[in-house]
């Protein structure tokens, strides 16, 4: 480790400003001592390139401004704990839920977890560097565990708290690849979660749609990937309906309407 040495002159003060001089020279020692302490600290270089270190002092951790919800789509959490830790398997997640309620820490919060795939929210094309992921075990048809909803009623409490996460961005991993993934499924409490804070939901009754606001408008514009409107619409059914369908009634676009409106407006954020 590269040592410094560091030699601080104390200067006599005379009557003619010789005080003033004095605290300048302080400040400046100080100064100087603070850049020598940091230096002391190499930053973990990750470029090959020759690079002069001069670390700065202003940052702070990225932080995840998501939170994807999955099924793990097993019969037991033990096999999926070996899926998700086995290195040639390449997925992982944040937290796994069991279904006793059992909380298990996979992956640092504040590293990228691989969870969600090829996925698009909003605008957000690399989920996994957006998002904290968290598995639920869960076979994908079964009905979830009470224990383990409100073990993951107080995770989400925790992440929203410490995280600032809007309540729009607390979402299903079917809702970031429509077509290719269908989890959390069908039976998933999402109301429940909607009224603790933890994504969005809509009642009836309705606001009338404008028209024109077809639903891939109105899909889009609360963040589904719409290149395939049918899988967009099937993944809004499954959250927002609990049913499994690739067409949309009028009850379900005026649904889909509030949501929007209230995702617009910051609403339970």
């Amino acid at each position: 480790m590269m040592k410094l040495r560091v030699e601080i002159t104390l200067f006599n003060c005379s009557r003619d400003g010789g005080a003033v001089r004095a605290r300048a020279r302080g400040r400046i020692a100080a100064a100087l001592l603070g850049v020598l302490i940091c230096a002391c600290a190499p930053l973990p270089q990750y470029t090959a390139l020759p690079a002069v270190q001069y670390p700065s002092a202003n940052f702070n951790e990225r932080r995840p401004s998501f939170v994807i919800l999955h099924h793990t789509g097993n019969a037991d959490a033990t096999r999926a704990l070996g899926t998700l830790t086995r290195a040639s398997a390449e997925v992982s997640a944040h937290y796994l839920i069991e279904r006793g309620g059992k909380l298990v820490y996979l992956v640092d919060e504040l590293k990228r977890a691989w969870h969600a795939g090829p996925a698009y929210w909003g605008g957000e094309l690399d989920m996994n560097s957006a998002s904290i992921g968290i598995e639920l075990d869960n076979d994908g048809a079964e009905p979830y565990a009470d224990a383990q909803i409100e073990t993951l009623l107080a995770l989400l409490a925790d992440l929203k708290e410490r995280y600032r996460i809007a309540a729009a961005n607390f979402i299903g991993h079917g809702d970031i690849a429509p077509g290719r993934k269908v989890d959390p499924g069908v039976n998933f409490p999402w109301k429940r979660l909607a009224e603790r804070g933890f994504g969005l939901w809509c009642d009836p009754p309705y606001e009338a749609v404008p028209p024109g606001l077809d639903a891939g408008t109105l899909l889009g514009a609360f963040g589904y990937d719409i290149s395939n409107n049918e899988a967009a619409i099937s993944a809004f059914n499954r959250h927002f309906a609990g049913v499994e369908s690739r067409r949309i009634t009028e009850e379900g676009r005026s649904r889909l309407y509030c949501l929007v409106l209230r995702k617009r407006l910051g609403s339970g954020g």
